[in-house]
């Protein structure tokens, strides 16, 4: 009912919100049930079916959903300086200690003891990224044209190597052509929605989309003007804007486009150090795509000039976390007023089920990835026309690995402990397999 929501005063919303950002562990769906919690069920500050709706509506932007979701909710409730607080304070906590970690990581990365450790890390991670796999397979692929999509995005990433920018985009399209001419397709009834009769604010829409593209490249003309586009800082910042422009489908699609690019394209770190992001991310509140802040400390740290190593990481982690969430802002703010009709665009929710389901092929190309990776300490590229296949070193098999891996399996499959729990585990585990090796 309308009359029992309650609108909060500024200052209260600010203080429920950094207590968000502060106890935002467990991924999207820990953080968009915690925010339920709050929000709705605890506070009525918005309605069950006005949070649903959202989460669908930011289930269409590329970007964290969960930290979109935040966002709009702080703009429904104190328009855009709610919306401000609301979005920044779920990313802030989390972005200061995993710039703590890395800063820490850059260190230590060469102690023998460090790298037992994060060996116990990485094997968690990929019982992580299988369950990841299994989990948003099952939900996304409920039609054999969405299973077909599936296997075709891991077969033209796995074997072919092609753009993941191509992929998503090219599934998104066939996805908005299906729902036109075969809805039963991609599991949509037909028929006409109801007619929307809300405004369209053409004039504020514009007025948005300027202010926040200003702001999305406010530090890329800087970094321009003082060190140029053959510096790593330039690559980074034009890398991690086309990045949140094209990954729909959360973290682990984000992760497979980096490893794609900054592993092999750019070779900014190696596949085992991405695997040790993603566990330092899953263990630190806010989104999972903070990931992205991880690499492009690294990468910075290691072409430092003319800076010193320490003060490029922080310049480089500084801005992948401004060109990853200033997009976030953007689209919430210009979508918001919009977000009635486009929930009911067919046309949308078409190219939206289709691009999740190419996603799932996406990941399970991650999954595949993470494990040789993980499983052997040297794979080689090797090519067979336009085929591209992984071939591991056998000699440099680590059985170590493959134990931390079964015991990772069985923590989060059979005895379903939650993310921290079998980090801490399979991390300090290895640490004594290092000692004991």
């Amino acid at each position: 009912m309308a009359s029992q929501i309650m609108i909060p005063a500024f200052s209260e919303l600010t203080r429920v919100f950094a207590r968000i950002g502060c106890l935002s562990f467990g991924g999207p769906a820990g953080q968009i049930a915690l925010m339920h919690r709050e929000l709705v069920e605890e506070r009525k500050w918005i309605g069950e079916e006005q949070y649903l709706h959202a989460l669908n509506f930011c289930h269409l932007l590329p970007g964290p959903e969960a930290q979109q979701l935040a966002t709009w909710i702080g703009w429904r409730l104190h328009g855009v300086k709610g919306g401000l607080v609301a979005g920044l304070l779920f990313v802030i906590p989390g972005a200061l200690v995993i710039l703590t970690l890395s800063i820490l990581y850059a260190y230590a990365a060469n102690l023998s003891w460090f790298a037992a450790l994060f060996l116990g890390m990485k094997s968690a991670v990929l019982a992580i990224v299988v369950q990841a796999l299994i989990r948003i397979g099952g939900r996304a692929l409920n039609t054999r044209f969405k299973q077909i999509m599936s296997v075709a995005a891991f077969v033209a990433l796995f074997f072919f190597n092609l753009p993941f920018p191509l992929i998503v985009l090219g599934a998104g399209f066939i996805g908005i052509v299906t729902a036109k001419i075969l809805p039963e397709y991609l599991g949509i009834k037909a028929g006409n929605a109801a007619p929307v009769a809300t405004a369209r604010p053409w004039g504020k829409t514009a007025q948005t989309i300027a202010l926040w593209l200003a702001i999305w490249v406010a530090p890329m003309i800087v970094v321009l003007l003082t060190v140029g586009q053959d510096h790593v800082l330039w690559k980074i910042g034009s890398f991690f804007s086309q990045l949140a422009i094209v990954t729909f489908g959360g973290a682990y699609a984000v992760l497979a486009y980096m490893a794609q690019e900054a592993v092999q394209g750019f070779g900014w770190l190696s596949a085992g150090e991405m695997a040790d992001g993603l566990g330092l991310a899953e263990t630190t509140p806010g989104p999972l795509i903070m990931v992205t802040q991880f690499v492009g400390f690294l990468a910075a740290y290691r072409a430092p000039e003319p800076f010193t190593p320490l003060i490029a990481g922080l310049i480089g982690a500084g801005l992948t976390t401004w060109v990853t969430f200033a997009p976030c802002f953007l689209w919430i703010f210009t979508f918001a007023p919009w977000i009635e009709r486009l929930e009911n665009a067919v046309w949308l929710k078409g190219g939206l089920s289709t691009l999740t389901a190419a996603v799932v092929g996406v990941i399970a190309n991650l999954t595949i990835w993470f494990a040789l990776h993980l499983l052997f300490a040297q794979v080689s590229e090797q090519y067979a026309g336009a085929i591209r296949l992984y071939i591991p070193e056998l000699d440099s098999f680590n059985p170590s690995a493959v134990l931390l891996s079964i015991m990772a399996a069985i923590l989060i499959f059979r005895l379903k402990w939650n993310v921290i729990k079998t980090l801490a585990v399979t991390s300090l585990t290895g640490l004594a397999l290092g000692f004991i090796g």
